[in-house]
């Protein structure tokens, strides 16, 4: 029988050793690599997006339209009073939406829903402001934090800065709060009105403000008046926005996600009109839609 010197001996013993141990280890990280692709599906199977046809198929996410948060002047229209909403009809309705079980959404949750299909949180609603009052940041924004409520603003950036509107510190702190800063275009110009140049004065350079104020992407818009040109939508996503929205015209059948629906929540509702409408306006399957709000 052949002998060999106890170092040889030792060394023989500890690479068989290792070499054994590693194949332990690699069948355990080959196991548990197993496992992450069986158990977590989503991590490996890339998600297909919809087509137009299913999104519009998939039921409505109730969205709402703040304009205004002030009581009404002897000088403010009857109409003015839809857009124009007191303190205190907006923090009852907001309770109320606290009180009904609602959760709020942002957008990239309602573009993952439409787009993938992705689970939203029961009774989902989407709350958004228009314009830049101030009252959205000394209101609005203390409102929806009582209720562990977010919110989507989008600003008119001619206005940051003037009396009566918010200034771009405010603006950075509703985004680092987690509130979601989108556009609104620099003076609301009438997106159907769009000249070749708006889409440098109205889109471009507004999203460099914005995000250069809350050192994050802006991918999402609203029109002005909720009004849309059918044929001009393409050049949103060209131009780096996700989704876009209207207000309660029929969404567009070719571009859904330009044209999702929002409502007014009128400065006259009690809390009772508001539920009611958001039943009515929100809970069928698909709503008859349009191939433009604006030819």
């Amino acid at each position: 029988m052949k002998t060999y010197p106890n170092s040889l001996f030792l060394f023989l013993s500890l690479f068989l050793f290792s070499c054994q141990s590693g194949r332990g280890k690699q069948a355990v990280q080959t196991a548990q690599d197993s496992a992450a692709v069986t158990d977590n599906p989503k991590d490996t199977v890339k998600s297909v997006a919809a087509d137009a046809k299913t999104i519009l198929l998939r039921k409505q996410v109730p969205v709402l339209c703040y304009h205004q948060i002030r009581d009404w002047k002897a000088s403010d229209s009857k109409r003015a009073h839809d857009d124009i909403i007191p303190p205190a009809n907006f923090k009852e309705h907001i309770k109320m939406l606290a009180d009904s079980g609602y959760h709020t959404i942002l957008p990239d949750q309602l573009y993952d829903y439409l787009v993938y299909g992705k689970k939203l949180p029961a009774k989902p609603i989407m709350i958004t402001f228009d314009d830049t009052d101030l009252d959205q940041y000394t209101v609005g924004a203390s409102e929806l934090k009582k209720h562990g409520f977010k919110g989507v603003f989008f600003i008119m950036t001619v206005s940051i800065g003037r009396p009566r509107y918010m200034s771009k510190a405010q603006i950075k702190e509703l985004s680092d709060q987690g509130h979601v800063i989108a556009s609104h275009t620099w003076n609301h110009k009438n997106f159907a009105q769009f000249t070749d140049e708006d889409w440098d004065i109205q889109i471009d350079k507004p999203t460099q403000t914005l995000e250069k104020i809350t050192g994050k992407k802006v991918q999402y818009f609203a029109y002005p008046y909720g009004v849309f040109k059918a044929a001009n939508l393409h050049k949103l996503k060209e131009h780096g926005f996700k989704a876009a929205f209207i207000l309660s015209t029929p969404m567009d059948e070719v571009n859904p996600l330009y044209t999702i629906r929002r409502i007014i929540d009128p400065g006259h509702y009690t809390a009772k009109n508001l539920y009611n409408s958001l039943q009515k306006s929100f809970n069928k399957k698909k709503i008859a839609t349009a191939t433009a709000a604006v030819k």
